[in-house]
């Protein structure tokens, strides 16, 4: 006589419950910082005093009228599309190169990899001072560039140049290693195919590699993006801002503001328009270039 089979046991989505930690977390550290600020931006406050006094809209107003903010803006723009000029190509053949298996790649990878581990505060210290008009290598080598008093970090251009340098080698091993991984995911097949069909490894990379790799590239776009408009401590260490207002980004100018003119509530809102800011710039990029429906690349395979 036959058993009856046993009921397998179900597989499905875990839980509710699962997400309660992760989501308890999100609200304590992220959305309820984000709901002070925006409350913040109505009131005036010094950070020290009595609590913050309802302002109104004045903040916002002092926001729009500010030519400070403006350039700040302006400067964040700018800073972000050459961030994402200078790292996206760099970054992407990096890490097609890297996606190899030879043994050479993978120690030259983990020597690309360095900045990526060591502290951004660190990295900066250690620009500051190879940048020093008077004792760093910028005083030997700056005839050679042009600079002939080797004070880079004197000149608006110099400041912003040396920031976007820093940046981008700092954080070009990161971008790096996500397309390593989406290069690697590509299937071997297609290159074979493109070999026996005659197709150079140029053609192969623009047919093969950018097409397979279209949804790494959009990631590190957004995360590239956010992370330039929220760039902060190398401005802070490098330059100061300087010289007078010429590195002044809007992280920096909400710092400055905040913990230096001690103005709570204009900070504030210099926060909570950076937010909106980064969100909505995030929130485009992912609704043009269809990222959203997370179509496999691989799909029909």
């Amino acid at each position: 006589m036959k058993q009856a089979p046993t009921a397998s046991p179900r597989v499905g989505r875990p839980g509710i419950a699962w997400a309660v930690p992760g989501v308890l977390f999100f609200v304590l550290f992220a959305v309820g910082p984000m709901v002070l600020v925006g409350y913040l931006s109505f009131t005036d406050w010094d950070g020290l005093g009595d609590f913050p006094s309802i302002s109104g809209t004045g903040n916002w107003e002092r926001l729009f009228d500010d030519p400070t903010m403006r350039q700040a803006i302006w400067l964040s723009i700018l800073l972000t599309g050459v961030s994402w000029l200078i790292q996206t190509p760099v970054a992407l053949l990096l890490g097609v190169w890297s996606a190899g298996r030879q043994k050479n790649r993978a120690v030259l990878s983990a020597i690309f990899f360095l900045p990526l581990l060591a502290s951004s505060v660190a990295l900066a210290l250690l620009w500051k001072s190879l940048l020093d008009p008077n004792f760093g290598l910028i005083s030997d080598i700056g005839p050679w560039l042009g600079i002939e008093d080797g004070n880079l970090l004197g000149t608006g251009d110099g400041a912003f140049a040396a920031v976007a340098f820093v940046a981008a080698w700092q954080f070009i091993p990161f971008h790096t290693l996500l397309y390593q991984g989406g290069a690697r995911q590509i299937p071997k097949s297609f290159y074979e195919a493109a070999s026996i069909d005659g197709a150079s490894t140029v053609r192969q990379f623009f047919s093969i590699t950018l097409p397979q790799l279209r949804n790494t590239i959009i990631t590190s776009s957004v995360l590239m993006v956010v992370g330039a408009l929220t760039f902060f401590d190398t401005v802070l260490i490098l330059t100061e801002g300087g010289p007078g207002t010429d590195t002044t980004i809007v992280p920096y100018l909400m710092y400055e503001t905040g913990f230096q003119a001690y103005d709570m509530g204009y900070a504030s809102a210099i926060a909570t328009t950076l937010v909106i800011v980064a969100t909505a710039i995030s929130l485009l990029m992912v609704r043009v270039t269809g990222f959203s429906k997370m179509r496999s690349t691989r799909e029909g395979m």
